[in-house]
């Protein structure tokens, strides 16, 4: 295992703040508009916008509640204003309790008062976004909480739903898991079919490696093996981390031994939440997984009037 400054080199956690508030709010529009508009269906369509609100008394006021309907560990609280924002305002909102809380069935999450038509129109994509995110969040926790305290890290993946990889990734922040890259550009990565192409191994693993830490002095090299014959020449040559890919228990024992302290560990691969208590003190620096986002589930969040 590498030391906690060097797992912090090679891992992050996104903040909401480092969230790009105009990416935010064009994936909200996009949002918005398959609600109100007929966006992306070939077709005549009549009428736009909300028809059924449209029969509401006009500039009527409306006050609600954002209720959590069974426990949850929260998530994407900061979008409720930008959502609002991208219906005309006309709502204001009062939070009650932050990201990354654990809050139980029946907590008032935030309290809303303003434009009814804003409210029945913000609606649906409000508990979208909060619902998905929260799902995440709370996944994530879960996974945290089997590792039971180790110094193993909980990383993501990019296995993530398109034009969501930034949200989602804060979600897994912020349920106590890890960042791993973000994208393509961020990290040197060799992965199974990298290797199937170039017939990597042996030297010429080690080859691969080298010219990648000459090419990207600064970026992170990390290459994914499958059988322990590959991981010497890789550490000769000085990647920054082994990914041991599909590596039974017993395996794993066996690399970390060789590995020791000269490149960063990650296992990947058949990483169950059944399976983490037996992996949590094995002495691995990261797994990673992509279920807590794709296995997770929408958590029951409901807007309710008052």
């Amino acid at each position: 295992m590498v030391s906690e400054d060097r797992r912090n080199q090679l891992s992050q956690r996104i903040l909401w703040k480092a969230l790009e508030r105009q990416a935010l709010a064009t994936l909200i529009k996009n949002a918005r508009d398959e609600d109100l508009t007929p966006a992306g269906r070939h077709g005549v369509f009549r009428y736009r916008g909300d028809v059924s609100t449209a029969l509401l008394p006009e500039g009527a006021k409306g006050r609600a509640h954002l209720v959590a309907r069974e426990p949850i560990v929260l998530c994407g609280m900061g979008l409720i204003e930008l959502v609002l924002e991208a219906y005309g305002g006309e709502v204001h909102c009062k939070q009650c309790i932050q990201d990354g809380t654990r809050v139980e069935r029946g907590a008032v999450l935030a309290e809303l008062e303003g434009s009814v038509s804003v409210l029945l129109q913000a609606e649906r994509v409000l508990l979208n976004f909060l619902q998905k995110l929260s799902g995440v969040a709370t996944e994530t926790a879960s996974y945290v909480s089997a590792l039971d305290g180790s110094r193993t890290r909980l990383l993501d993946t990019r296995k993530t739903t398109p034009g969501y990889r930034l949200l989602e990734k804060y979600a897994v922040a912020t349920g106590g898991g890890w960042n791993h890259r973000f994208g393509l550009y961020d990290r040197v990565m060799f992965k199974d079919n990298h290797l199937a192409v170039t017939g990597a191994t042996g030297d010429s693993l080690a080859k691969l490696c080298r010219r990648a830490k000459s090419c990207y002095a600064d970026l992170i090299v990390e290459v994914e093996v499958d059988h322990l014959g590959q991981i010497e020449p890789l550490l000769e040559a000085g990647v920054d981390v082994i990914l041991l890919d599909n590596f039974s228990d017993a395996d794993l024992q066996m690399a970390l031994a060789q590995i020791g302290e000269r490149a960063a560990t990650e296992a990947s691969g058949g990483i169950t939440l059944e399976r983490l208590p037996r992996l949590a003190h094995l002495g691995l620096d990261f797994i990673s997984t992509g279920a807590t986002v794709h296995q997770s589930r929408w958590k029951d969040i409901g807007l309710d009037w008052q």
